[in-house]
């Protein structure tokens, strides 16, 4: 029997690490993305060349509308839908006393609303085959904090609240709902970061090293499976033990 997830996001490091992996344990793809057309294309070839099904899904996921759609477009398109990782979202630095309006909504709206919005669309799905998963990409910084980031720490830190609270309201109809934290993982935006700090994040993780997109791939792909189906409303976190 099919089995399908959506991938939100799915054009960047994170997003394509997971949508291979879960490629791999058997599931078609539904590969969204946003602004990086040819990136989601990219994830789509590797899956197919790897004799697997995928399609890429385009989509503005902060107005609800949008989202509503890819969710119909994706059960349309495959018959159905087991797996929905809401792993689209955004960063806008900057210190809050600097923070514009416009600064902080747009992360929230980014993060927060397009996780509610698609949740929201899929379980109106999951809830009446009485089954389903759904994986929340959240932030070591959204229990922590950090210092620069206090719409992408509210955004994260609120989407942990959201995966708890649907855990509860959804787990009678054989639902799980939970969280992936990762911490300081290697990806195409630390890159720009610098040697010195770098070296300064290093220092805080008791393991002595940067997490791979393959780690937080791992994570999200055991919450989909059998071995987690008691298992909601938890955060597991990837971070080498910096929130320790």
């Amino acid at each position: 029997m099919k089995r399908v997830a959506l991938v939100t996001g799915a054009s960047g490091g994170i997003g394509s690490a997971i949508c291979l992996r879960l490629a791999k344990e058997g599931y078609s793809l539904a590969v969204h993305y946003n602004s990086s057309k040819a990136k989601a294309e990219e994830v789509v070839f590797k899956i197919n060349s790897l004799g697997f099904e995928a399609r890429a899904f385009y989509a503005e996921l902060t107005k609800s509308q949008a989202a509503a759609a890819l969710i119909s477009e994706c059960i349309f398109n495959f018959g159905g839908l087991d797996v929905l990782v809401n792993n689209a979202g955004i960063t806008d630095d900057g210190l809050i006393l600097k923070m514009g309006d416009e600064q902080f909504s747009r992360v929230i709206s980014a993060n927060l609303n397009s996780c509610f919005y698609c949740t929201r669309e899929a379980l109106s799905y999951m809830l009446k085959r009485r089954a389903g998963r759904i994986v929340n990409i959240s932030s070591v910084v959204g229990l922590s904090g950090n210092a620069g980031q206090a719409n992408y720490a509210a955004s994260k830190a609120a989407i942990i609240g959201l995966t708890k609270s649907c855990a509860k309201e959804v787990a009678s109809r054989n639902i799980c709902v939970n969280a992936v934290a990762p911490g300081y993982i290697e990806t195409g935006m630390t890159e720009n970061l610098s040697e010195a700090v770098k070296a300064r994040i290093l220092e805080r993780i008791p393991l002595a090293r940067s997490g791979s997109e393959e780690d937080v791939a791992a994570a999200v792909s055991f919450l989909c499976s059998e071995c987690a189906s008691y298992i909601t409303g938890q955060v597991l976190v990837v971070d080498g033990g910096m929130n320790i």
